[in-house]
């Protein structure tokens, strides 16, 4: 399979932030959203952001700025489509996906996605990690998605299909579990409160 193409999600409405484009605040003297592509650069053979409103705003960043076409702010699955469609425009078989303010997710996310859909029908997978009783807890924005289901996606879609897990689920998904030891790899910044957390786990040297 070729390597997938990475779609930064940024199309949510950010209302626990107070609105605006929380990939935008800055983290360590950088926006959240290039410590991002920092990362998701290196793993990936090409980099699309999918975003809602004026594209212009994202003209400093020089990616594709991909709109949902599902209306209504229909959650993490109209990026996913969104990537999709963009990924069959660059003959590109699968994208794996990270979230726009999700600074320090594993450097390897794209080859342990990989390797958690070996043997699946389609290369689909999702990362998780796993809490201190056992129990699993995915990362809906954090994915592997094969461009091949984009059509059952956007059906799913249009027939009101909002969580990502159940689509995944049906589908047969693998799943890459990432250790937490060192702090949770998908922290992320929905609050005030969360870009203060962020900014001292940077100045402890997390990356």
């Amino acid at each position: 399979m070729k390597q997938p193409l990475g779609v930064i999600l940024a199309g949510g409405l950010a209302t626990r932030m107070g609105g605006g484009d929380k990939g935008r605040l800055d983290l360590g003297g950088r926006s959240i959203l290039e410590h991002v592509i920092d990362r998701l650069a290196p793993q990936v053979a090409g980099l699309a952001l999918n975003a809602n409103g004026d594209a212009g705003r994202f003209d400093d960043l020089g990616l594709p700025v991909l709109p949902d076409s599902i209306e209504g702010f229909a959650g993490p699955l109209a990026g996913v489509l969104a990537g999709l469609d963009w990924a069959a425009g660059q003959g590109g078989e699968a994208i794996v996906t990270a979230a726009a303010d999700t600074p320090f997710f594993p450097c390897d996310l794209v080859p342990r996605l990989l390797l958690a859909a070996e043997g699946c029908a389609h290369p689909l997978a999702l990362a998780a990690t796993e809490d201190e009783t056992g129990r699993i807890w995915h990362q809906p924005t954090f994915g592997l998605w094969p461009v091949a289901l984009r059509d059952d996606l956007r059906a799913a879609l249009r027939g009101g299909l909002r969580k990502v897990v159940i689509w995944t689920q049906a589908h047969d998904a693998g799943t890459a579990v990432f250790d937490t030891g060192a702090g949770d790899p998908f922290f992320n910044v929905n609050t005030p409160d969360d870009l203060d957390q962020a900014r001292r786990l940077m100045g402890k040297g997390r990356e």
